[in-house]
C-alpha cells in the first residue's frame, strides 16, 4: 500500500527544560552553553535538535543519511556505499525526507531542502552558568601522573522553547509521508531523555504541540510569541519552580480556529499550565480543537 505524502502544513511548539547540564556547548567558547549574554538567555541550535532526532531514529533501526559508521564520521559517499549504490535516497533515508540534504550520487549532486525546519531555541528565563574544575583520572603527560584538569560548564536551570514548521509543498519533493511525521512526533517526545550523555542528562521534554493546518498555504507564525514562563520562585532551579502561561496561545489559536485541522501534542505531567490566571489541563484549555496525544 502506497504511503500518503502529507498535504497540510504544520507548525511546531516544543519546550524542554535543562537542569545542571549543558544543552548545547559552543566549541568556540570552551564548550560553554550557548548564551545570548545581552539578554542572559540560553541558546540551542536547530542542528542540536535534529541530531537528537536522527540518533533516536537510528537507534530504532530506521536508516538515516547523516550519521557515523562504526562510531566515526564518514563522507556522504561512504554512507551511500554502506547501503548499496543503486538506491532511491528518498525511499531509504527518513532524515532526508524530513530535513533535506546534499547528496553525491554517480557523479551528480542532488540537493533537497527539507520540509521540517526549526529555528534556534532560546530559554524563556534568564539563565546562570555553573563553572567547575574537573580532573581526569588519566595522566595528561608522561611525567604528570596527577591527571589533566579541565573546566565543566553547565546551566543551573533553563526552560527552552523551539519553533518549527512542516511544509507540505516541500514534502511533495522529498516525499515526506504521514508515517514519517508521526515518527517525528514520537522523537520530539522521547529522543532527548533517551540520548542522555554525561553533559546532557537532566533534560526533559515538557510540552510539544504540532498544529496541523487545513491546507498547504497556511502558516500563522512563531508560536513562542504567545507563551510566557511564570517564575513561582526567584531564580528557578526545577520544573516545580515555574509555570507556563498559555493564555495568549489559546486565544490566538481560537482566533484562527478555521485554519486548524488538528493538534498533536504531548504534555509532561509535572508541567503546570496556566490560562486566564488559573491552572488548567491541556485538554480543557484546547478542548474546542481536535486533539491527538502522541
Amino acid at each position: 500500500m502506497e504511503k500518503k505524502i502529507i498535504d497540510k502544513n504544520s507548525e511546531i511548539l516544543f519546550t524542554y527544560d535543562a537542569k545542571l547540564c549543558n544543552p548545547n556547548g559552543d566549541p568556540d567558547e570552551e564548550n560553554r552553553p550557548r548564551m545570548d549574554w545581552e539578554k542572559e538567555i540560553n541558546l540551542v541550535s536547530d542542528l542540536r535538535v535534529k541530531r537528537y532526532i536522527r540518533d533516536y531514529l537510528d537507534d530504532k533501526g530506521i536508516p538515516i543519511y547523516v550519521r557515523k559508521i562504526d562510531g566515526k564520521s564518514v563522507k556522504p559517499e561512504e554512507v551511500i556505499k554502506s547501503v548499496g549504490e543503486d538506491i532511491d535516497e528518498l525511499e531509504t533515508f527518513i532524515d532526508i525526507r524530513l530535513f533535506g540534504a546534499t547528496i553525491p550520487i554517480k557523479g551528480e549532486t542532488r540537493t533537497y531542502i527539507g520540509p521540517v525546519q526549526f529555528n534556534w531555541g532560546y530559554s524563556l528565563n534568564k539563565v546562570e552558568l555553573l563553572e567547575a574544575s574537573i580532573t581526569s583520572h588519566f595522566a595528561s603527560r608522561e611525567k604528570n601522573q596527577q591527571g589533566a584538569i579541565g573546566k565543566d560548564y553547565r546551566v543551573k536551570y533553563s526552560f527552552i522553547a523551539f519553533s518549527g514548521i512542516v511544509s507540505a509543498k516541500r514534502a511533495k519533493i522529498t516525499r515526506l509521508t504521514e508515517d514519517d511525521v508521526r515518527f517525528l512526533d514520537r522523537a520530539m517526545k522521547e529522543a532527548i531523555p533517551l540520548q542522555a550523555t554525561r553533559s546532557k542528562i537532566g533534560q526533559y521534554p515538557r510540552l510539544y504541540m504540532r498544529v496541523e493546518y487545513v491546507d498547504d498555504k497556511t502558516l500563522l507564525g512563531d508560536l513562542r510569541d504567545y507563551i510566557r514562563l511564570i517564575e513561582v520562585v526567584e531564580k528557578p532551579r526545577k520544573i516545580e519552580d515555574v509555570q507556563l502561561d498559555i493564555t495568549s496561545l489559546v486565544e490566538f489559536l481560537e482566533k484562527n480556529k478555521d485554519e486548524i485541522s488538528k493538534i498533536y501534542y504531548f504534555k509532561h505531567p509535572d508541567l503546570c499550565l496556566v490560562c486566564g490566571g488559573n491552572a488548567v489541563d491541556f485538554k480543557d484549555a484546547f478542548g474546542t480543537f481536535e486533539l491527538e496525544e502522541v
